[in-house]
């Protein structure tokens, strides 16, 4: 009881979030245990893996989530899985899940902040891979007992808040709105009807955050999504995106499947902090070249000009460029007429540095 105290309410790095992780476990597996007498072999709702499939996923999420900590993973995950003994019946895969969450809970609660373990949706921390665990325990048991009718289930409210907050900063919640139904619609469901689901969703572990932006960088799924004229899962201001955006979506989803995307240096959508709204989008036009240098580019919607989105993302990602040991220079291009982008690169430190016929050369040197 002193441990769980301490790290709920003293200020530990792990700020409530190993609590948060008990409390996700005893909640789901309550619910779990409710459906023990029905047939697991059925699909699960709306997935294409059985009910035991699915609980198996989970319990596989947990114990991967916490050697991502303890192994302090740098790229990939650790080579294993978890399976359930065959013959187990519902009642022993409960068991599996419970188990399981009590060792992502004791990772969490005892790895220190500053610890990242890698993760295909940005490197997290124990706070980050406690969400993620939290997120997986809560739709996953959604979708196992929403395959057996009059058995509604609904987690705790506090709980959606906390992972919306951590996970899906880029999902509107409207004044009112039941976090539960939130969540759901995040992660590519709806129980209610009220919303056509996303057809493509994902969460971000360590958005780029600024003052009062968020930098969410496209993976390939979402970039051809948005290329193709989706919303790349993405809420848009105005009639956003803008062609440029989806043009540079287009181009990392080229270069995924030419096999030459590399992570962190393809398109980034940005999104107000205050509302979720993707107003722009931002990033490079490839990754740093032989001598160090990457080019950037950028474009605002209309209805979300005129009020320093674009250097505030600018000034962001440059210094998130610069702050690479291989990349000198970061450059980007401005045609002649556009005074509204010549005025966002000088107050982003870019410095002319050459012209062509239709546009300026600038130039942000590093250190």
């Amino acid at each position: 009881m002193e441990t769980a105290a301490r790290d709920a309410n003293s200020g530990s790095p792990t700020d409530g979030w190993a609590d948060d992780v008990d409390a996700a476990v005893a909640a789901v597996t309550t619910a779990l245990r409710a459906v023990v007498a029905e047939d697991w072999s059925v699909p699960a709702h709306g997935l294409e893996w059985s009910c035991r499939e699915t609980a198996v996923h989970l319990a596989d999420d947990f114990v991967g989530y916490a050697t991502q900590l303890t192994g302090r993973a740098a790229e990939g995950y650790a080579p294993f899985e978890i399976v359930a003994v065959p013959g187990t019946d519902p009642r022993g895969l409960a068991r599996i899940v419970h188990a399981t969450g009590g060792l992502l809970s004791a990772a969490v609660r005892t790895t220190p902040p500053q610890v990242r373990g890698w993760h295909p949706y940005g490197a997290a921390g124990p706070d980050g891979f406690a969400a993620m665990g939290i997120v997986e325990a809560l739709v996953h048991t959604h979708d196992i007992t929403a395959a057996f009718p009059g058995t509604p289930w609904k987690p705790p409210a506090r709980l959606c808040e906390r992972v919306l907050d951590r996970l899906f900063p880029h999902v509107p919640r409207p004044e009112g709105a039941d976090p539960w139904q939130r969540l759901l619609y995040a992660t590519g469901r709806t129980a209610d009807g009220s919303e056509p689901p996303l057809t493509v969703w994902r969460w971000y572990a360590a958005p780029l955050r600024t003052e009062r932006l968020l930098l969410c960088e496209l993976s390939p799924p979402l970039a051809a999504d948005l290329s193709e004229g989706g919303s790349g899962g993405f809420s848009w201001a105005g009639n956003g995106p803008e062609e440029g955006t989806r043009t540079a979506a287009g181009m990392v989803a080229r270069a995924a499947e030419e096999g030459s995307h590399r992570p962190g240096w393809g398109t980034y959508v940005i999104v107000r902090a205050e509302d979720g709204r993707a107003v722009g989008g931002i990033g490079f036009h490839a990754p740093p070249d032989a001598h160090g240098m990457v080019e950037t580019g950028y474009d605002v919607v209309t209805a979300a000009r005129g009020q320093g989105c674009a250097t505030e993302a600018l000034t962001a990602l440059a210094g998130w460029a610069l702050a690479d040991p291989s990349v000198r220079l970061v450059r980007a291009r401005a045609a002649h007429t556009n005074a509204a982008s010549h005025a966002v690169l000088t107050k982003a430190g870019f410095r002319a540095a050459g012209c062509d016929e239709e546009t300026v050369l600038y130039e942000k040197p590093g250190g």
